[in-house]
């Protein structure tokens, strides 16, 4: 065999299974987009003769309350951005304003160019802080709390209104008893979760409002989650790619064994 078909054969066998390789290190390092956390139901479906489940992830049902500004709000008024969500009362001595700051930093993060002093980029996300006091945390209260505390009222609600809506949200919609380190009594939802909600209006996440390094989860999550169409469109068709690698690999290497047959075959040919 001439040293050009040595070097043609080592070429046909080495680049299938570089690649090959390269395609599993790289699935196994993808991103991972963040969970889904709530479900309805798991619908069972017979698809050409083929059993199939189709999971129904809880969507978070529209609530009505009143802004800092004094505007009626909802929460289906920001469909298309991610939401951040977090439960406060103006009174709270102990971890409240730390949570609010934390709340400041982030919409600072999503400022452009995370500069104070420049528009905020409102297109991207929208946060949300609900008042678990409603019956003291007037639209006048939350106004001078939200002057004192530095929010920007351009992407950033504080909210009051009727308690009983209000506790129903928290308990049914996002589920925070069940998604909380601290416990949460029936009576006065406290906690420190930060909540992510997508575009679809599904929760997406649980964040502790207080730690710096669940708090950096949180914003590169909202990245993901801002990229989540297009990236699960190259997920799904790298996935697919990944999943049929093995069999390019199998022709790759026939082909490999058909080049080194007939080649070896042509040899043996003119050699005669």
């Amino acid at each position: 065999m001439s040293k050009k078909s040595v070097y043609g054969l080592f070429i046909a066998l080495v680049i299938p299974v570089v690649c090959y390789l390269w395609l599993k290190s790289a699935s196994t390092t993808a991103v991972v987009m963040p969970r889904h956390y709530l479900l309805d139901t798991v619908m069972e479906q017979v698809v050409q003769g083929k059993q199939q489940s189709d999971t129904v992830w809880h969507t978070t049902k529209n609530i009505q309350l009143v802004n800092q500004l004094g505007d009626t709000v909802n929460l289906y008024d920001q469909q298309g951005k991610i939401i951040i969500l977090d439960l406060f009362f103006t009174s709270c001595g102990s971890i409240c304003p730390k949570l609010t700051n934390n709340m400041s930093k982030l919409q600072r993060s999503f400022s452009k160019g995370g500069d104070v002093r420049k528009k905020v980029d409102t297109s991207i996300v929208q946060f949300m802080s609900i008042s678990i006091d409603p019956n003291r945390d007037s639209v006048n209260v939350l106004r001078d709390y939200a002057n004192k505390m530095g929010v920007i009222a351009d992407n950033w609600w504080m909210l009051t209104g009727n308690r009983d809506t209000i506790y129903n949200f928290a308990f049914e919609e996002l589920k925070v008893d069940k998604f909380s380190e601290e416990p949460v009594s029936p009576d006065f939802v406290h906690t420190s979760r930060f909540i992510l909600i997508d575009k679809r209006m599904q929760v997406r996440g649980y964040y502790n409002g207080l730690d710096s390094a669940s708090l950096l989860k949180l914003a590169k999550d909202v990245g993901y989650l801002m990229l989540e169409k297009d990236k699960t469109k190259k997920n799904k068709v790298f996935q697919d790619i990944v999943d049929l690698s093995w069999l390019w690999l199998v022709i790759a290497l026939l082909v490999s064994g058909f080049v080194y047959y007939f080649n070896t075959k042509f040899n043996k040919t003119a050699t005669k």
